[in-house]
């Protein structure tokens, strides 16, 4: 029979007491886009500019060659921002002043980073605060490609969800058996 001393307890994300005005969190992970994802995302969510997915199309157009859809950039760079922002969020509660200022293309790799604008105590729910941030995702290039500021209800540890080691150190014992 396996220890609990023995489990090693994985990154969880940030709490509501986490969070300080002022910081900024380097999002660990990069993706360079693809054009399967560019495509598929755009079809997927019907977009039917064909800027997207047509590079005869786009060949015609001042960028010369195709974009990637931008909604798949708010989403991409959202995602890369949840093991340190929101991995703890009870709800989203908005995104404002998403700005495109340069193009993202196939091909370009995306990285982020967000910092925290401003944390409150929640006035109707005790179990969360509410914290805003801003991220920022730019690209190989270092330059900006997305920037956007997202509000967030986010859990105070002792009211998150309880982690799933209990279901760990079951599955451990049953294999040791």
């Amino acid at each position: 029979m396996l220890n609990e001393k023995t489990i090693k307890k994985g990154w969880n994300g940030r709490f509501y007491g986490d969070f300080e005005i002022g910081d900024v969190y380097a999002h660990p992970l990069g993706k360079t886009v693809t054009q399967t994802d560019n495509q598929w995302f755009t079809l997927l969510t019907q977009n039917t500019n064909p800027i997207h997915f047509d590079n005869v199309y786009a060949s015609k157009t001042e960028f010369k060659k195709t974009l990637v859809d931008s909604t798949f950039t708010v989403a991409l760079v959202t995602g890369q921002s949840v093991t340190d922002v929101s991995q703890n969020v009870m709800a989203n509660l908005g995104w404002d002043e998403i700005r495109l200022p340069n193009p993202v293309f196939e091909g370009d790799t995306i990285y982020s980073y967000s910092e925290v604008l401003e944390k409150r105590e929640s006035k109707s729910r005790p179990e969360v605060g509410i914290v805003k941030i801003k991220t920022v995702g730019y690209n190989q290039d270092g330059v900006p490609v997305i920037t956007f500021k997202r509000t967030m209800m986010v859990y105070k540890e002792d009211h998150a969800p309880k982690d799933t080691n209990e279901l760990l150190q079951k599955a451990l014992d049953q294999s040791s058996s």
